[in-house]
């Protein structure tokens, strides 16, 4: 007789109805949390990118050798008429990470082969410490390590510009390397956040207000 009560009986259904789909529940409402969180990550990220191209525009480039290399005048690669554009055969791009600089190198952005602007692109840190800063205003947990900043010649300025670097190049900054750390891993797994870059075209190449 009491087992056959026990059987019958239907009390407590819901609550275990409600405990099988509570972690589904949970996993869903977590799920669009994380979901939601992810694409302000990569926004944030978006924007950083496109701030620190703004600043790099306005302020002391990181190639130094770029910025003091005379293409009418050094004779490390066939000279440019004074006045004239200089072309992608003496320059095509310069990338430059917490690492330093490199001409033409196959990790940057620009796209464009590989030839030398000179004996060496140089390196100022705290040009790139300066971009960074002003990055991590936006997007606080970005390190120089993540930046990337290219310097890709598109046909601007001109040989024995007696006011700034020869050539103003279109500067992409780019941000690699970004994890997300989503609430429904419990801290134990992370996401890589895709790339994000932004681009503006050289300014002053200076950065006597900016900096």
């Amino acid at each position: 007789m009491i087992a056959r009560r026990l059987i019958a009986c239907r009390k407590g259904a819901s609550a275990a109805e409600f405990a099988i789909v509570l972690p589904l529940l949970l996993a869903l409402i977590f799920g669009i949390i994380d979901g939601g969180r992810f694409l302000w990550e990569m926004n944030r990220a978006q924007k950083a990118t496109q701030y620190g191209a703004r600043f790099a525009a306005v302020t002391n480039l990181v190639p130094t050798g770029l910025a003091s290399y005379s293409f009418a005048t050094d004779s490390e690669v066939p000279a440019v008429p004074p006045g004239a554009v200089v072309p992608r055969t003496s320059f095509t791009s310069v990338s430059c990470t917490s690492a330093g600089c490199a001409v033409g190198d196959p990790a940057d952005d620009c796209k464009i082969g590989e030839t030398p602007i000179g004996p060496n692109p140089g390196f100022d840190p705290a040009a790139l410490e300066r971009i960074a800063r002003r990055m991590r205003m936006i997007y606080p947990v970005i390190q120089d390590s993540n930046i990337r900043v290219s310097y890709c010649n598109v046909g601007l300025g001109f040989a024995g510009d007696p006011y700034g670097p020869d050539v103003s190049p279109q500067i992409i900054v780019s941000l690699t390397g970004l994890d997300f750390v989503p609430l429904t891993s419990l801290l134990l797994a992370t996401i890589r956040l895709p790339a994000s870059s932004g681009s503006m075209t050289l300014e002053d190449g200076i950065g006597n207000v900016s900096n």
